[in-house]
């Protein structure tokens, strides 16, 4: 099956949530990364979500003129052509856009799948990420709003992220401090700004001491246990059980308790980047050092175009970054549930 439609991926969300188990949220950067994300859902007979951040957006649309709407657009349209050729369904998400990019990244690329819309087609993306962690709760709620029913008029779901995750994600950075949990206070407002799927739907990225970037199991204080005081503190007001579906963020080193813990607290998707671009790096550099000579023309020799050409490495790195993604997918439960 190819890329979800809009109704399509509603029903791999409520599958998640009910079977207590989420999807690999997956960024790329690369027609290569694609095919390796696609490849390990494949392997691991899971759907997953294929994500594009403003920076992986830019470097799509080339370095000539960096711009982030062509990259996401190019990427998509391919998606949507290759991924017909893989037996599972991926929905297409941008990752990580503050204030100062929505207008160059995310409201464009909600006006072209609204003008799709209009046409009778399906939207390009199926989702959008408005990461308004950095401003004030009431401002981030402020145009997360006015983001939504746009969101939700071109039957695309848009994602929230309320209140900071440490560390640093193409530009967007927050230290690491006791401000990295989100309360009830904060859920609450969500909810009476977003509603509870009455205005939109929408995933929430709340923090649990989550941290971008790489770190090493035991040196990030996470609190998946708070997700559930959000739930039922949400609930306790609005009378719906498990309110939100949840987006964990900044997972990497995290423990299996850990992850297992956000799962059976309403996570539906959790985004990978930095271990998956280690797996995808990782044997390159390996085949680089081994075979140094045929790489580089050095002392005046040919090298070896065995070595050089980029098919060789290229499908080292897609075949260690797709092992990587089943991983993930058996990690958070994933596995062996895609749509029959």
């Amino acid at each position: 099956m190819p890329i979800a439609t809009p109704e399509v991926y509603n029903e791999m969300l409520d599958r998640a949530k009910a079977g207590k188990f989420a999807y690999p949220a997956i960024n790329v950067t690369s027609s290569q990364t694609l095919n390796a994300a696609l490849r390990g859902f494949a392997e691991a007979e899971s759907d997953g979500i294929i994500q594009i951040s403003t920076g992986g957006a830019e470097f799509l649309g080339g370095q000539y003129n960096k711009d982030m709407v062509t990259g996401a657009v190019a990427l998509a349209e391919y998606a949507h052509v290759i991924a017909a050729k893989y037996d599972v369904t991926v929905a297409l998400h941008t990752d990580h856009c503050p204030k100062d990019k929505l207008d160059g990244y995310v409201r464009p690329l909600l006006d072209i799948s609204a003008e799709r819309v209009a046409k009778g087609e399906n939207p390009l993306f199926q989702s959008h990420m408005w990461d308004g962690s950095a401003e004030t709760l009431a401002d981030n709620l402020e145009i997360a709003q006015e983001l939504l029913a746009k969101a939700a008029a071109a039957k695309i779901i848009l994602e929230v992220e309320i209140t900071p995750t440490g560390g640093e994600e193409d530009g967007v950075s927050h230290e690491i401090n006791d401000e990295l949990y989100t309360t009830v206070e904060d859920a609450l407002r969500t909810a009476e700004a977003l509603g509870l799927g009455d205005k939109g739907r929408y995933l929430l990225a709340a923090s649990f001491g989550n941290v971008h970037g790489v770190y090493k199991p035991g040196n990030v204080v996470l609190r998946p246990e708070l997700l559930k005081d959000l739930q039922e503190g949400v609930a306790a007001k609005y009378g719906k059980a498990n309110p939100f579906d949840f987006v964990f963020h900044g997972g990497s080193g995290s423990t299996a308790q850990e992850i297992a813990t956000a799962l059976e607290n309403g996570v539906v998707k959790m985004n990978l980047d930095t271990d998956t671009q280690y797996a995808f790096t990782r044997p390159v550099a390996d085949h680089m050092f081994r075979h140094y000579d045929g790489v580089l023309k050095v002392d005046g020799e040919v090298g070896s175009k065995k070595m050089y050409d980029p098919r060789t490495w290229g499908k080292l790195a897609e075949a260690s970054m797709a092992t990587r993604v089943a991983e993930a997918c058996a990690a958070l439960r994933s596995t062996g549930t895609k749509l029959k």
